[in-house]
């Protein structure tokens, strides 16, 4: 119980501030398919996050009720996305916490399809991104951050 209120406090203190600098280097990025995506058909799109390597970020389901986790949220103009899929994480011990809490390192990706309808008339897509992660050192968590991208696709 002691270790769960001592994380719990460290979470709050880290997650609000508390004096402590924002994390920077993460980036966002993404793409659709080859670029063009055909009237009535559908193609993949990704997002990219990149973490450096002095970082990691809580992955979606990071197994710890204090760690925030990280979310893709997709809105598009003239068209649908779905299905955004979020990779494993690496399991990793860290000295803040008594459990193990599942992150993401490096470059992830997380794959989504678009479907533009057969009627669409305009000549392009639009697929706009909010991505918000919680980046972290072994030692302590920053404030989350949501970052936002816009992507774009010709139709065809």
């Amino acid at each position: 119980m002691k270790k769960a209120l001592i994380l719990a406090v460290f979470v709050l203190f880290a997650a609000f501030g508390g004096g402590v600098a924002e994390a920077k280097g993460q980036t966002v990025s993404g793409s659709i398919g080859n670029g063009t995506v055909a009237r009535g058909g559908s193609a993949r799109g990704t997002i990219v996050l990149n973490i450096p390597a002095h970082l990691h970020v809580n992955s979606n389901k990071p197994a710890s009720q204090y760690a925030i986790p990280t979310t893709v949220r997709l809105t598009a103009t003239g068209a649908t996305v779905t299905g955004v899929t979020y990779p494993r994480g690496k399991n990793r011990k860290f000295q803040f916490s008594p459990d193990l809490i599942n992150v993401y390192e490096g470059t992830v990706r997380f794959p989504f399809t678009v479907r533009v309808p057969a009627n669409y008339r305009g000549r392009t897509i639009t697929v706009k991104a909010a991505v918000r992660y919680q980046a972290c050192t072994d030692e302590v968590c920053y404030p989350p951050k949501t970052q936002n991208v816009t992507l774009t696709a010709r139709v065809r």
